[in-house]
């Protein structure tokens, strides 16, 4: 601890950034990138620049800053809550310990949906007949996106998918306030509505696609630094990890317009227990699983097919 605290080997930005790497090898697997991350931050640099500028002196205050966010992160404290944002699907949202910090796992479930939005607005056999209420004139598709957190799903669809109408959901009014400075920093407070509550609850009518990622964790299986410093009501999923995904698609039908599809972001070993859930929710829908980059089961997509004929 002597040696965290101690400002002496942090005269230059090179040496700076040698001690902080050396510091948070015990506790990190990526720990230069986290002192470049974090020592950019002090320095309100981005981090090519710290390279090129490697022989510069530290003043004593940017030295001391940068030293106690290293032993923040040493306490595994995330790099995302220390510098306030992150960037999802190439873009970057404010984030702090209001909401979870959005995973690159989760850009699949992005993919997913927005593949699934674009085959729906361009198939020219779809109709008006039976849609939901909540779908304008002006709105191709209508989107719920469940335990929204930060907002970053909801933002990145509506980013992306001009003509939709996005329900970013969450029971946290805390994960709401920071969602919705996210969806006020891109201008989308139009077309993004923020909504609190349980799940699908706050829903006036049906809606063409509902993406969730939900608490699927088991606190007792993750990591420390997850543990203690993330909402842990972001995290749990009760005993099993399906406690939010069984009430969840149980409310489904009554939510779910015609032709529309549900994406549900799932831990890597929970697939056949909710692709069973969804078949019990929607028994003559489709129900696939896809998997990340990792080669692991990550998300588990049901298609409603009922009145398609």
């Amino acid at each position: 601890m002597h040696a965290l605290n101690s400002l002496d080997n942090l005269t230059t930005i090179a040496q700076a950034l040698a001690w902080a790497t050396h510091a948070l090898h015990a506790t990190s697997e990526t720990p230069r990138l986290d002192a470049e991350l974090l020592l950019a931050h002090v320095l309100s640099w981005p981090r090519a620049q710290l390279l090129a500028e490697g022989r510069l002196s530290l003043t004593e205050a940017q030295a001391a800053a940068f030293r106690d966010l290293v032993v923040r992160r040493a306490a595994l404290e995330p790099v995302a809550y220390l510098v306030g944002h992150k960037e999802f699907y190439g873009i970057d949202f404010l984030i702090d310990q209001r909401a979870l910090m959005p995973r690159p796992e989760t850009e699949l479930l992005v993919e997913l949906a927005l593949g699934f939005a674009r085959r729906t607005t361009n198939d020219q056999r779809r109709t008006n007949l039976g849609r939901s209420s909540l779908v304008v004139g002006r709105w191709s598709l209508v989107v719920a996106d469940i335990g929204t957190g930060s907002g970053a799903i909801a933002v990145v669809l509506a980013l992306h998918l001009p003509a939709a109408q996005i329900y970013a959901i969450d029971i946290s009014s805390e994960a709401l306030a920071l969602a919705q400075q996210n969806v006020n920093r891109y201008g989308l407070a139009e077309r993004v509505r923020l909504l609190q509550g349980d799940l699908l609850n706050p829903l006036a009518a049906p809606v063409d696609l509902i993406v969730g990622n939900l608490p699927y964790t088991i606190l007792s299986e993750i990591d420390e630094g997850v543990r203690r410093y993330e909402p842990r009501q972001a995290l749990d999923g009760g005993p099993d990890g399906l406690e939010l995904y069984r009430r969840m698609l149980q409310q489904a039908p009554a939510y779910l317009g015609p032709s529309g599809a549900i994406l549900l972001e799932i831990g890597a070993t929970q697939a056949a227990a909710v692709t069973e859930l969804a078949r019990r929710a929607f028994p003559d829908a489709t129900v696939s699983v896809h998997r990340d980059l990792a080669g692991h089961d990550r998300v588990v997509v049901i298609e409603d097919k009922i009145l398609d004929t």
